[in-house]
């Protein structure tokens, strides 16, 4: 059996090594197994996509563009509403940009899929926590070699005035960005064939794995999410998220999606081992 393998943000700000920004617990040790499929798996794999986290230093979701009524910083993790925002609790650093804030906050409240989260700086494009995870970077590099046949690298998160969890769209589409709306190439990529597998791994369970994922399921038939597998021991949530991730896996569930480990994904890929 062929098998499609799309890991979400491996990235090293995501990782729980040192030096990273916003470290999932587990994150590390779930792209070290994403690693062993890619080289287990070897030819059985038809492609492998990797979406990339990818932000400005200044942006609408992380601390360094907020401040509070009095000036001082906002803590990361910080969730910011309209209604704070209206009241003047936290405010955008550049005030010109007050009422573009509000009405983003307006419009991101009544999707009703997240409040706005501010977290800590990171995956800054050109950065050493952009990066892909060194170890699962190598095994992609040897694979692309070895069957000459490159990955596919999507960048997300690049417009600095909407979050986006989804590599499929923003939370809030913005109407002079098409990059921020309904990424029809990704969609196309990552649909597994009447005889393959779509495989999903990567950071963090909670938010850009979930995300991501339930973008894809609206844009499968019944038939094809039957073939999506999620490898539960290759993501993690982020801490304090713990019931979003778990409320994902049931939803996947209920929709038709399977969960597997890394080591039953790879016995369907390969066989009995």
């Amino acid at each position: 059996m062929k098998g499609k393998l799309l890991i979400i943000d491996p990235q090293n700000d995501f990782c729980d090594i040192p030096g990273a920004a916003l470290p999932v617990v587990g994150a590390a040790a779930d792209l070290v197994r994403v690693s062993r499929l890619v080289r287990e798996a070897g030819a059985a794999l038809s492609s492998i996509t990797v979406t990339l986290d990818t932000h400005p230093q200044v942006a609408i979701e992380r601390v360094s563009f907020w401040e509070g009524a009095s000036g001082d910083p906002v803590a990361p993790f910080t969730q910011v509403t309209e209604s704070q925002v209206r009241a003047g609790l936290y405010l955008p650093r550049r005030r010109e940009l007050l009422s573009e804030v509000i009405t983003y906050l307006h419009d991101l409240e009544a999707a009703g899929r997240y409040r706005l989260t501010v977290w800590p700086v990171h995956c800054v494009l050109g950065t050493a926590g952009h990066n892909i995870h060194a170890t699962l970077a190598a095994e992609i590099a040897t694979w692309e070699e070895r069957y000459q046949t490159p990955s596919i690298k999507v960048l997300k998160g690049l417009n600095p005035m909407t979050e986006q969890y989804s590599a499929v769209r923003a939370e809030v589409p913005r109407a002079d960005d098409p990059a921020t709306d309904s990424n029809q190439a990704l969609l196309a990529q990552v649909r597994p064939a009447d005889d393959e597998i779509l495989l999903i791994a990567g950071e963090a369970g909670s938010h850009c794995v979930r995300a991501t994922t339930l973008d894809i399921l609206e844009s499968l038939t019944p038939e094809a999410r039957g073939r999506v597998l999620l490898l539960t021991d290759c993501m993690s949530s982020v801490t304090g998220f713990e019931r979003e991730m778990q409320e994902f896996l049931t939803q996947a569930i209920d929709e038709g999606v399977g969960l597997a480990t890394s080591e039953e994904a790879l016995r369907r890929l390969v066989g009995q081992r």
